[in-house]
């Protein structure tokens, strides 16, 4: 993470990592959907503790709902703390995603899986 994406305490904007939590779970869900999807509700966000510049954050998708047509995705987010002496990896953030299957007028579709 970068200092333009900092709080004036230090600290990488919660939504800063909405936005890459939104971007791995449409990834997440895209390897099992296989046409246009739309974020439709972001349930539940955890911030168990702050990101910090010079972190390298990853984030990790799983499925946990498949329905007609939407998938929820859980995301939890790690940051390798690269700064200092000990470098350890803390479960930073996580969250659960549903995204809606939609065609081209953006109206749900039963999504299809191949």
């Amino acid at each position: 993470m970068m200092p333009r994406d900092t709080n004036g305490y230090g600290t990488i904007f919660g939504g800063v990592l909405l936005s890459y939590i939104d971007q791995a779970g449409a990834i997440e869900a895209a390897r099992h959907v296989k046409q246009k999807l739309v974020t439709v509700a972001i349930k539940e966000v955890v911030f168990h503790h702050p990101v910090h510049v010079g972190d390298v954050v990853s984030f990790f998708g799983t499925v946990k709902r498949e329905g007609r047509t939407s998938i929820t995705v859980h995301i939890e987010v790690l940051a390798a703390r690269m700064l200092g002496s000990s470098q350890e990896e803390v479960k930073v953030t996580e969250a659960e995603l549903t995204f809606v299957a939609i065609d081209d007028q953006g109206n749900p579709v039963p999504y299809r899986k191949d």
